[in-house]
């Protein structure tokens, strides 16, 4: 009977320490099972929303870029007194600045500004007057490391001597390279501003300023990517072509950046269309049917008052 009791009792302590050692190998397998099919499809929902939240914010930005660079140009154009067409930058093109990059560096717009100077800010001014500068935006697509995968757009200008006083440079001296347009002799307007060529002898010192990034660089094709309409208020300028002095051309290339100008009248109607997609990628950044609501879009004309005669 002593015997018998204590089987009994070594039983239930056994059993007992077998109940604290924990979960079983099935339980362990069964709650980890049950687990992932819970978490996984958790965790594929955060991540989405982590991924539409970063694909929105994309476009958001790239259309505020976009928006902000077309204002910054229209503001510009404000100045304007003689916008340069499709033949005008043909024209002119080995007179502006990176000429030997002419395959990535191109000249879309073009134009002569007037600005006006109070005597209030120069030493030297006993009156009041303006100066003339030459102004150029491109498109570049370089392949710079230090810019994204698409195009980008950047501005150059070159002024004469009438500017207020600088910090880095005498009163009155003008930048290297300007010369103002000559309107003496036959021929029209026109005519007259596409002979225009740069100070002989000198090497422009001013570079072309990055103005915004993220430009589409899509190549146009029937399908996705059509050629724009024909201008309605003068004459179409060329988009990024890439095949050197050949910028006057209606194979164009790419909707990215362009213009259509009137010369005659001062008009002109700028178009920009931004790519976020290259700012959540590094490939696969051209346009297609899946993926237009990453390249916004947007357009403003600008009319000046400001000519000039060739009389």
């Amino acid at each position: 009977m002593n015997l018998l009791w204590l089987f009994i009792k070594q039983l239930k302590l056994f059993r007992q320490k077998n109940k604290c050692d924990g979960f079983t190998l099935i339980e362990l397998l069964v709650g980890i099972i049950i687990a992932t099919l819970v978490i996984t499809p958790l965790l594929g929902f955060m991540i989405n929303i982590m991924t539409t939240e970063r694909q929105e914010q994309a476009k958001a930005d790239t259309e505020q870029e976009i928006k902000a660079a077309l204002d910054y140009i229209a503001r510009d154009l404000q100045q304007s007194v003689y916008i340069y067409d499709a033949d005008g930058i043909n024209a002119i093109r080995q007179q502006l600045p990176r000429y030997g990059d002419k395959n990535t560096f191109f000249p879309v717009l073009v134009f002569w500004k007037r600005t006006f100077v109070s005597k209030e800010n120069s030493t030297i001014l006993k009156d009041n007057t303006f100066f003339y500068s030459l102004v150029a935006y491109y498109l570049i697509k370089d392949n710079d490391s230090t810019w994204s995968k698409a195009a980008r757009i950047g501005r150059f200008q070159i002024s004469d001597g009438y500017e207020p006083p600088k910090t880095d440079k005498k009163d009155n001296e003008r930048d290297k390279g300007f010369q103002i347009f000559n309107l003496q002799g036959l021929g029209n307007l026109k005519s007259k501003m596409n002979q225009w060529t740069k100070k002989s002898g000198e090497k422009y010192t001013q570079k072309i300023e990055p103005l915004v990034d993220y430009i589409d660089q899509t190549t146009i094709n029937d399908n996705t990517n059509p050629a724009p309409s024909n201008c309605t208020i003068g004459q179409q300028l060329p988009q990024f072509y890439g095949s050197g002095d050949a910028v006057a051309t209606k194979n164009v290339r790419t909707r990215g950046f362009y213009v259509c100008v009137n010369s005659e009248n001062t008009v002109a109607e700028i178009y920009l269309r931004g790519n976020s997609l290259a700012r959540l990628q590094n490939n696969n950044i051209d346009l297609n049917e899946n993926n237009k609501t990453y390249f916004p879009q947007a357009s403003i004309r600008v009319q000046e008052n400001g000519f000039l005669s060739a009389k």
